[in-house]
């Protein structure tokens, strides 16, 4: 059986040295497969082992269309990299042709990433890679270090999540297509900023899902919410495995992406002798060794376990990073958010402390909503490993009414939940648009073809907020209006209070980089403590010689907090100062220990000096 190959795209019609096209199908039910590239017109595939069929030809040509004929049924190529039309021709695109200029590009370590999520078709008034670029300059100034992109996967229509993405090698045409890409990544590393990719290997979205014409690409073994899982460990999976391989290679390799992000792992069903995330990390090693950049994996994953984010050497499946999903409703409802739903099982403050001190809240403990123990303690794993935030696509688009933090919180509390990230001994990440306080919601959109599956997904939402009626109506996600409000609003960056939180924002992460204790993401050497009846949080961070306090008040009240070792101590920022529109004129004080006040939702950043 052909191993998946480091050097180049195999599957689907890719392009050799001299130009010819070779053409690799993965069909094992199919006893004839040919390749139509004119209605009058079938070149056919030779027959290989385990199902594959193949040709060398130099009839196709990049922009040709062309559609597989598996037993006289046509069909889109599943592999293509080119599919404007999920229902119609895939077009060749060679991925050699781009003139690459981040020769020299080095990808930065991990835990200087400061990460900024973003959805391609609504982060720009012309929603594409191009108006995306224009406005890198904006997060470089930020202070950003990495952007993530929510997924690209051809889907259909032009208004997507991006989760519902069919055709997993093709480029969303409406952005700019697999070249557009290209450029945006190269724009990217010539301006310094790395790339992550969000990929979705958890399932396959509805609408012009052609995989099961092709070869067992489901199970019916395991079920999740989406339906069938991946097969990944059943009958045939073989092809399977290396499909979704040699797509995470594609991005790295061919589009320079420098980490993926893996949407919901704890979906992906796999019970063989090596789960498919170590063998994709596995494949990813040899492709740094070959090609000398350094390329990380990021999980979604709520399932608390540690060997998700373990290295291989320990039997891990040596994920980089992980979301922590846990860390962001901590905040929420210690910042004075709802408990319900999923939030139900947190207690704010003391809950904080927890996703501070061990990366997860639940790490063994008892959680009423599942009703058992859950989760395991991530001692040993550094605090790079962890993605927190405050907001993110999920959090804020599958609320009801698409509510950002600017609509749901004060201006404090705001900057409360923003330093409580940007001070922690993990990776931050930033959601579009919360760094000046956007107020346009961020919805959930789609542009469906099919009628039945546009009324189903109508009457989801509806049922899915039944019970939230008080709150108005779910806006209909098939609706151009919804994907439109959804925009963001960057003439707000004008505006006094939104100038004023991107500048609050910028000094925050601008402190984060400049001291070692904060920079530094050492989980030995950060300690949170908490007085639950004043709601106060207390978060000590060490690095050598520098150390740095850090004095959060979640309640309503002014709080007086007493340090024991307040000697030789300073004030290195306050949230209320004057600058940040509170009432104090606040740069620069020494503060009179041992007994520090604090405004009621506000922080005091304080370091030790010799």
């Amino acid at each position: 059986m052909d191993k998946v190959s480091i050097d180049g795209r195999k599957l689907g019609v890719n392009f050799n040295s001299v130009g010819k096209a070779e053409v690799l199908i993965w069909a094992p039910r199919a006893e004839k497969a040919t390749i139509r590239i004119r209605e009058d017109q079938d070149i056919e595939l030779g027959k290989l082992d385990y199902g594959y069929w193949q040709l060398t030809t130099d009839e196709i040509h990049p922009g040709s269309r062309y559609r597989v004929i598996l037993d006289d049924q046509e069909w889109p190529d599943i592999a293509s990299l080119n599919q404007p039309d999920i229902h119609g021709p895939s077009f060749a695109f060679d991925l050699r042709e781009f003139q690459w200029t981040d020769q020299q590009w080095q990808n930065i370590p991990l835990e200087d990433y400061i990460i900024y999520e973003l959805h391609t078709g609504t982060f720009s008034p012309d929603g594409t890679f191009e108006g995306l670029s224009d406005k890198l300059d904006h997060l470089i100034s930020l202070g950003i270090t990495a952007i993530e992109l929510m997924p690209v996967a051809q889907y259909p229509g032009n208004r997507n999540w991006g989760y519902d993405g069919v055709f997993p090698f093709a480029v969303q045409e409406s952005y700019g297509g697999a070249a557009g890409l290209q450029k945006l990544v190269d724009t990217c590393h010539q301006k310094g900023l790395a790339v992550i990719l969000d990929v979705v290997y958890n399932h396959i979205g509805p609408e012009g899902n052609y995989f099961e014409k092709y070869g067992p690409f489901f199970t019916d073994k395991y079920h999740t919410p989406w339906g069938n899982a991946i097969n990944f460990d059943d009958a045939g999976c073989y092809g399977v495995r290396r499909f979704f391989t040699e797509n995470a290679l594609m991005w790295l390799r061919d589009f320079h992406i420098d980490a993926l992000r893996m949407d919901a792992v704890h979906a992906i069903k796999d019970f063989s002798t090596k789960h498919i995330l170590q063998e994709i990390k596995e494949y990813t090693e040899q492709l740094i060794k070959k090609n000398g950049r350094r390329h990380y994996l990021i999980v979604e994953c709520d399932l608390n376990d540690p060997r998700f984010i373990n290295p291989l050497s320990k039997a891990g499946f040596g994920m980089d990073a992980q979301w922590t999903d846990e860390f962001h409703h901590a905040l929420r409802i210690a910042s004075g958010g709802k408990k319900e739903g999923y939030y139900s099982d947190f207690n704010g403050i003391g809950d904080l402390a927890e996703a501070f001190n061990h990366g997860y809240v639940y790490y063994g403990r008892y959680s009423a909503q599942r009703d058992k123990l859950f989760g395991a303690d991530p001692e040993e794993n550094p605090g790079k490993q962890f993605v927190v935030f405050s907001q993110n696509h999920d959090q804020v688009g599958n609320r009801i009414l698409g509510e950002r933090s600017s609509r749901l919180f004060s201006f404090e509390v705001q900057k409360l939940m923003a330093a409580t990230v940007l001070i922690s001994p993990f990776l931050p990440m930033l959601f579009m648009g919360e760094e000046y306080c956007e107020l346009n919601p961020f919805l959930y959109f789609v542009s469906h073809t099919d009628p039945e599956l546009i009324s189903a997904v109508r009457d989801g939402r509806r049922k899915e907020f039944a019970a939230f009626h008080s709150e108005g109506e779910a806006p209909d996600p098939q609706a151009e209006d919804t994907f439109n409000a959804s925009k963001l609003n960057w003439t707000l960056l004008k505006q006094p209070p939104h100038k004023l939180m991107l500048n609050y924002y910028s000094a925050l992460i601008a402190l984060r980089k400049t001291k070692p204790a904060l920079r530094t993401l050492d989980r030995q050497q950060c300690r949170a403590t908490v007085d639950e009846e004043s709601h106060v949080l207390i978060v000590r961070r060490r690095y050598e010689d520098d150390v740095v306090t850090c004095l959060l008040n979640f309640s309503n009240e002014t709080r007086t907090v007493f340090l024991a070792d307040h000697h030789n101590c300073r004030l290195i920022f306050n949230s209320i100062d004057w600058q940040w529109n509170g009432p104090i004129y606040t740069t620069a004080i020494i503060p009179d220990g041992p007994h520090f006040t604090l405004q009621p939702q506000s922080i005091l950043i304080l370091e030790q000096y010799v």
